[in-house]
């Protein structure tokens, strides 16, 4: 499809620190707040104030692409904006409206009903901790007997039967996204409501574990299976009513998509640049997790396009319920050369699978001993593994001599390196080649730095984030939920 997207510049202010300045509003003003790069505000954004079927006055914002037809069924994307926006400041700081012009569906960016705060259920002990230490409690809502009285939560149904009213829309392809308290509120509707949807989406603001679980550790759950998307950037943080450590908090959000749509296989992981996805296919519907290296709170600028990209354009729901799934625009497909292991696992991530190190991987530091006053200077932490593990890898053949003292990988391109303990020199046919760190005998096998013969060697990139090496074979970032991720995945296989 030829592209209908037109960049439109805008006149920087990047002095500017106000939290959404009104001055957006209706202007080519672009401003970066917090990393968060807003557009200039589109020409055919169209705001609405009526009183919907829940008695309440309501106010939204609409983008209908030029290329919009009436009578042909068109997707819906409700956009829902973070705390203290509004529906227009998430249009001009995400790019749904440029892909919505490019491949023609119709998005809604909803207003919170009051305050620019969307009512949330939350276990009663948050409201009152968030309470007693800041503002945030007068936001909060203690749970509710019936919690669809919340006017948001009817707001987003309400909006849904407007827009199919007003247009065509295809009832098997509506979709829900948010940011921040926009994701949360989005969460909150999916699982009530995930029978409206074709699939959910959302950026920062991971739910509370006290709402997605019950005393037993069961998901709970009212809206069924939906394709799910959960962004989460490197720097971000949970928020303080989310119970756990941000740890805990995120793999408790990613897995309880899992478990609703059944994805308990192993995901499919590629890293690209800054970007860190993990694919879970589910016998009732996907699950996709990402993380965004060197990001902070928020949504990045091209979130709208990756997450139409690779999930809601290939995901729909029929008539009876059931979600069919097809070939995203963009298909999604893990690192086929990537390797990854951790500090103290003795699996390791291997072409999308998981296999044994054959031993522990261990952390060795390169040492400066000497100088004026012989300090004692680590010029390096490196993560080694058995010489075997280099076969299982990357393929060939290893030989032992002298006990396991001394071993070779005849690489499968031809190559035969020669490892011997304690010497920081591996011979490569012959050749002497110094490595970052020595050969180590510490336990009853040989072990080298696996980074070195990837890079030095193979010619592989590397990341090392949160005592996890990553190697594939193009620009790889690895961010810090990812590397947890893996260790996870890695502590589990190998029950440590």
């Amino acid at each position: 499809m030829d592209s209908t997207i037109s960049l439109r510049p805008g006149v920087p202010d990047d002095d500017n620190r106000d939290y959404l300045p009104e001055r957006l509003r209706d202007s080519d003003i672009v401003v970066n707040e917090n990393g968060n790069n807003s557009q200039p505000y589109p020409d055919r954004l169209q705001e609405h104030r009526e009183i919907l079927g829940d008695g309440v006055e309501h106010i939204w914002y609409s983008y209908v692409p030029e290329r919009y037809t009436p009578g042909t069924p068109t997707p819906l994307v409700v956009s829902v904006h973070g705390g203290l926006m509004t529906g227009w400041g998430q249009a001009v700081y995400s790019s749904w409206t440029l892909v919505a012009e490019r491949e023609g569906f119709i998005v809604v960016f909803p207003n919170a009903t009051s305050r620019r705060m969307w009512t949330l259920d939350v276990p009663r002990r948050f409201v009152e901790e968030a309470t007693a230490h800041n503002d945030l409690g007068i936001y909060l809502d203690p749970p509710a007997d019936n919690p669809d009285d919340f006017a948001d939560a009817r707001f987003f149904t309400e909006l849904i039967e407007w827009a199919s009213t007003r247009f065509t829309i295809d009832p098997g392809r509506i979709f829900i996204q948010g940011m921040s308290m926009g994701n949360s509120m989005s969460d909150q509707f999916a699982r009530r409501n995930g029978r409206l949807l074709a699939g959910a989406a959302g950026s920062g603001g991971p739910s509370s574990l006290g709402l997605l679980y019950d005393g037993e550790n069961r998901p709970v759950n009212d809206g069924g299976p939906v394709p799910a998307w959960l962004t989460i950037c490197e720097y971000d943080t949970a928020p303080p009513f989310a119970c756990g450590t941000e740890r805990e908090v995120i793999r408790g959000n990613r897995d309880y998509w899992r478990l609703i749509n059944g994805a308990t296989g192993l995901p499919a992981i590629r890293v690209d640049g800054h970007d860190n996805f993990a694919y879970y296919d589910g016998e009732h519907a996907p699950v996709i997790f990402r993380d965004v290296k060197n990001r902070d709170h928020g949504q990045t600028f091209d979130d709208a396009e990756i997450v139409w990209s690779q999930l809601f354009s290939g995901v729909q729901r029929a008539r009876d319920g059931s979600i069919t799934v097809t070939q995203p625009a963009e298909p999604r497909r893990g690192d086929i050369a990537a390797v990854a292991v951790a500090a103290g696992r003795r699996s390791a991530w291997v072409r999308n699978g998981v296999t044994s190190v054959g031993g522990t991987a261990i952390v060795k530091h390169a040492w400066k001993y000497h100088g004026l006053g012989g300090e004692q200077i680590s010029r390096g932490e490196h993560i080694l593994v058995p010489v075997q593990f280099l076969a299982a890898a990357f393929g060939g053949s290893v030989t032992e001599e002298e006990g396991g003292d001394m071993a070779a990988w005849d690489a499968p391109d031809g190559r035969r390196l020669e490892f011997a303990r304690g010497s920081i020199a591996c011979l490569i046919d012959g050749r002497i080649h110094a490595m970052t760190v020595q050969a180590d005998r510490s336990t009853d096998q040989l072990y080298v730095a696996l980074e070195w013969v990837a890079t030095h060697v193979l010619g592989l990139f590397a990341s090392t984030c949160e005592g996890v090496l990553y190697l594939t074979d193009h620009h790889a970032l690895l961010s810090k939920h990812m590397a947890h991720l893996v260790d996870d995945i890695l502590a589990e296989t190998d029950g440590s």
